[in-house]
């Protein structure tokens, strides 16, 4: 740089220049030749060296992508997961460059992309994809190539395999089987990427040292070819002295070439002759332009950090340090003022007297190690902070089983210091042992350290501490290993778990026993009995099971509250306690519903011990605050030895004779017989009710429609039908609805069936309203239970499924039996009132069967008074029937309400109801019920219509 100029000066200073020149034109040329080829060489070789490095992070790359997807798919850990996907992006980088290398017209910026993701560094990117498209059909570059497309397409065995395991860790189906197959196929394509990669890297080798060799032979020749022509061309012309000039100019000239491409920055300071020379490459690594920065040994100080000049300062200044090598980290300032970091390597020439005459050497930019450097240290930092603050207690042990480190947690439970622990045996430090037998589990922490396995202690295992107790503790052992996969130690995770199994022993008194009283609950009462319904049979299989229900208990919770209901079931409950012996279990079923079992016990104590009980709740006065209640009790009671034999049977039986008891008058025991008539019959009603639940969920209820006729034979009087709801069995056999009806109405299931009837008699009419058939009715009348009236809901979901369907309401006529309108007088008032203002209209069914009073008609708002059936059906012989027939009839007129006639069956009776004025017949003698669809889709001819939920023809 400097020195050309002081050659070209030169040069113009000697008259001869240029005829030296002129005679010394072939050796230029020749040097030239000799500088392009070295130039060449260096590149060629700097991009072979660069795809050696290349196929080092390459590797490195595959071997973490493999270490982490053989843990992902032993651990099933997401982390495992995202590391492997993240070192796969080196090897997508490097395979999409060669890839888009490969393309007769391809893209060099993606290349550049590819090759820069694959992590190689930025300076040898232009080398690589160079070499890479001069290069690629020479023997050793395609042989290279050939290998890495080999690689690439075991990288995408191994991508299959990882999108599998991923897949099936997500479903949850990855059992240990599965995870080993994975392991042995990550394994297989991680020795053949192996083998590529020695293979790789073997090619790479060789090339270099084919091309050194080559490249060293031709410079040779090249530089023979220059002295000889330069000795040729020198002996004509010039001297010896001559000859010599020129050889050191060219010398010069390749000394300036090959500081000029080094990565490193020369520099020179002559301090005897005040002059710094800096290389181009320095200025660049300083953010100049070459040649743009001008320094002065005065200004040369300032280039450095503030904090850094002492040392370069002290460096220059102390005599003492003498002459010799040095080597220091120090930062320089750039063109921008930002600090980098540069280490300095040189030498330092002095005197006699110790004064520094002359130092130079080289620069190296090292600021990305130092930010590695600095990350690696905020890591470990991290990691340290981590662990010191996690809850689990970590330990790590070296090969040889011993502590290298604990946590503060580890230290916590274990009660060893770090201080203390470190360099003792494992087992020393976490002495654990099985709590229920006191072995010791060492061994088997041992086996797993040795064999580098992964170890899981959980359950009846306990630490031993140096001074505390024992506590409970779940453990794992995994080991630590290098890039390579050599074992170098294990991490020991560790939790105290005392009071986890504390909460899980409450839990699981939590989970068999009542809240409330204490007593166990309906499960493990089930289990128990169950148990003992399992047991081999034999002389002494007596055992009883009772079933107790307090009686008149809401009236307790109804006028005291909750509380008070709360407590007499605690109190009650410490009364039965007593009356039981010692193996006997009492369990709380639910509400106030008690179960006792009796095991090993014949009927005639098991009696005994019932009647204890009842006797005990019946002395038994309850207060709360100044009010005092009688309490009593009614017992079902079951003798395993002449009973059922199942759990369900068993309870079944039990709970359908206590609630005999119950209708029997209360306080009493009754006592369960195969042929009680009056226990199976509450027995059969108690089975209907899940066959019912079923039939509901399974949608096996069917309407059929049954028609009304009109008696005026007025053509324009409106098509009038009434749906009857029919069951279908599981062998799909019609069940009639007195069958099911009555367990319905018993155990509170008609508002479900209602609701049924209601929204399928509208599904099924609803298509029907814009068809012009003859067959569509015009008035459809649904039944509607008690409980549903009762129900306060009930009416909004009417009103909620009428604008759903889009029916009108004067299309429907809703029909309430007399019984409920008397019970439920004010709310079936209210009911009728909020829909009749709508449009619907209602009728009065059974009327005559229940209170025959005729003075709430005035108080109902109904159009339909139908005359109950046992009047209708013997009218002709019996003149009362006839005379109730007539009086109903005529009353119904006054009040402007028409009549409809039951169970008409007979032409005769069909007569006399025409005599009498009545308005409306329906029975068998009219029509029979038919399916109410095929009704609606004109397959069967009616001339009326008619809806009931719950009718009895």
């Amino acid at each position: 740089m400097m020195r050309f100029g002081t050659g070209r000066a030169w040069l113009a200073r000697r008259p001869d220049a240029a005829r030296l020149f002129g005679l010394t034109w072939p050796f230029a040329v020749v040097a030239a030749m000799l500088a392009v080829l070295v130039g060449v060489s260096l590149e060629v070789m700097s991009s072979v060296r660069a795809y050696v490095a290349g196929e080092s992070l390459w590797s490195k790359a595959q071997k973490d992508a493999v270490a982490h997807l053989m843990r992902y798919a032993r651990t099933g850990e997401s982390a495992e997961y995202l590391a492997y996907v993240e070192a796969m992006r080196t090897i997508d980088g490097d395979r999409a460059a060669r890839e888009e290398l490969q393309k007769a017209d391809p893209d060099l910026g993606r290349a550049r992309e590819g090759l820069l993701k694959g992590g190689n560094d930025p300076d040898d990117v232009s080398g690589m994809i160079l070499l890479f498209r001069y290069f690629q059909h020479v023997d050793f570059m395609a042989r290279a190539i050939d290998i890495w497309r080999a690689g690439d397409e075991k990288i995408a065995e191994l991508e299959a395999v990882g999108e599998q395991v991923q897949s099936a860790i997500a479903s949850r189906d990855f059992d240990v089987r599965q995870q080993e197959q994975a392991r042995s196929r990550i394994r297989a394509i991680d020795l053949k990427l192996t083998d590529l990669e020695r293979a790789f890297s073997a090619t790479l080798g060789d090339a270099s040292r084919t091309a050194r060799s080559t490249l060293t032979a031709f410079n040779a020749a090249v530089a023979l070819t220059l002295i000889v022509v330069a000795l040729l061309r020198a002996r004509v012309v010039m001297t010896q002295r001559g000859s010599f000039e020129a050889a050191l100019h060219a010398s010069e000239e390749r000394f300036e070439r090959a500081v000029s491409d080094s990565n490193d920055g020369i520099w020179d300071w002559n301090v005897a002759a005040d002059e710094i020379y800096m290389s181009m490459r320095f200025q660049e690594l300083l953010g100049y332009a070459p040649g743009a920065l001008s320094v002065t040994p005065t200004s040369f100080m300032s280039l450095f950090h503030p904090e850094d000049r002492q040392r370069i300062m002290r460096l220059v200044g102390e005599p003492s340090l003498g002459s010799g090598p040095f080597e220091l980290e120090l930062r320089m300032l750039t063109r921008t003022g930002e600090a980098r970091w540069f280490q300095a390597r040189g030498r330092t020439v002095r005197d006699a007297a110790g004064q520094l005459v002359r130092m130079g050497g080289s620069v190296t930019d090292i600021e990305y190690r130092k930010q590695t450097e600095a990350q690696l240290f905020a890591e470990k930092e991290r990691a340290e902070v981590t662990l010191a603050s996690i809850a689990d207690a970590v330990i790590t042990v070296d090969p040889r089983g011993c502590v290298e480190y604990l946590n503060a947690a580890a230290e916590r439970l274990t009660e060893w210091p770090l201080a203390e622990a470190k360099g003792q045996p494992l087992a020393s430090v976490f002495a654990v042992v099985e709590e229920s037998t006191g072995t010791t589990v060492g061994d088997r922490l041992d086996r797993a350290l040795r064999e580098g396995g992964t170890m899981h202690l959980e359950g009846d295992v306990v630490l031993l501490r140096r001074a505390s107790p024992p506590i409970a503790v779940d453990a794992s052992v995994a080991p630590i290993r290098d890039r390579l996969g050599h074992a170098q130690g294990a991490v020991l995770v560790f939790q105290d778990m005392s009071r986890e199994r504390q909460y899980a022993a409450r839990l699981s008194h939590l989970a068999t026993h009542d809240a409330l009283t204490g007593l166990p609950n309906r499960r493990e009462f089930e289990n128990r009995l169950r148990a003992t319904l399992e047991r081999p049979q034999d002389s002494n299989f007596h055992h009883a099971v009772l079933y107790l229900d307090i009686d008149q208990f809401k009236i307790v919770n109804d006028t005291c509250g909750h509380a008070a209901g709360d407590e007499m079931l605690r109190q009650v409950s410490s009364l039965l306690r007593p009356e039981l012996r010692a193996g006997d279990t009492i369990a709380r079923l639910g509400g106030d519903e008690f179960g006792v079992l009796l095991e090993h016990c014949p009927p005639e104590p098991a009696l005994r011990i019932a009647e204890s009980l009842r006797r005990s709740v019946a002395d038994f006065k309850f207060s709360w605050g100044t009010r005092s209640f009688a309490t009593s009790v009614s017992i079902g009671m079951v003798n395993m030895i002449d009973g059922p034999r199942t759990l369900a049977d068993a309870l079944s039986a039990a709970d359908a004779a206590c609630y005999l008891a119950k209708d029997k008058g209360r306080n009493r025991i009754q006592v369960y017989h195969p042929r009680d008539t009056d226990v199976a019959v509450r027995h059969g009603e108690m089975e209907w009710v899940d066959r019912l639940q079923r039939a509901l969920a399974e949608d096996r209820f069917q309407l059929f429609a049954q028609p009304i006729r009109a008696l005026s034979g007025d053509e324009t009087t409106p098509r009038h039908v009434e749906l009857l709801v029919r069951l279908r069995s599981e062998r799909d056999e019609l069940v009639p609805p007195m069958a099911f009806v009555p367990a319905a109405e018993r155990y509170n299931l008609m508002p479900l069936i209602d609701r049924w009837v209601v929204r399928n008699a509208f599904n099924l009419i609803a298509p029907h309203l814009d068809r012009s058939t003859k067959q569509a009715p015009d008035l459809c009348a649904i039944n509607l239970s008690g409980a549903s009236i009762n129900d306060e809901t009930f009416l909004d979901f009417v009103l909620a499924e009428f604008l759903r369907s889009g029916l009108p309401y004067s299309l429907i006529c809703f029909e309430i039996t007399e019984t409920t309108a008397v019970t439920s007088l004010s709310k079936a008032a209210a009911f009728i009132t909020a829909l009749r203002g709508l449009g619907c209209r209602f009728a009065l069914d059974d009327f005559g069967a229940g209170v025959s009073s005729f003075s709430y008609l005035k108080h109902l708002p109904v159009d339909y008074v139908k005359i109950d059936g046992s009047f209708v059906r013997d009218m002709a012989q019996d003149p009362v029937d006839r005379a109730m027939v007539e009086a109903i009839h005529s009353i119904g007129r006054v009040m402007g309400k028409q009549t409809i006639a039951e169970s008409v069956e007979t032409e005769e009776i069909l007569e006399l109801l025409r005599a009498l004025g009545v308005d409306y017949a329906q029975g068998f003698g009219i029509a029979r019920p038919v399916p109410f669809e095929r009704m609606l889709e004109g397959d069967i001819v009616v001339n009326k219509v008619s809806a009931h939920s719950r009718g009895t023809n």
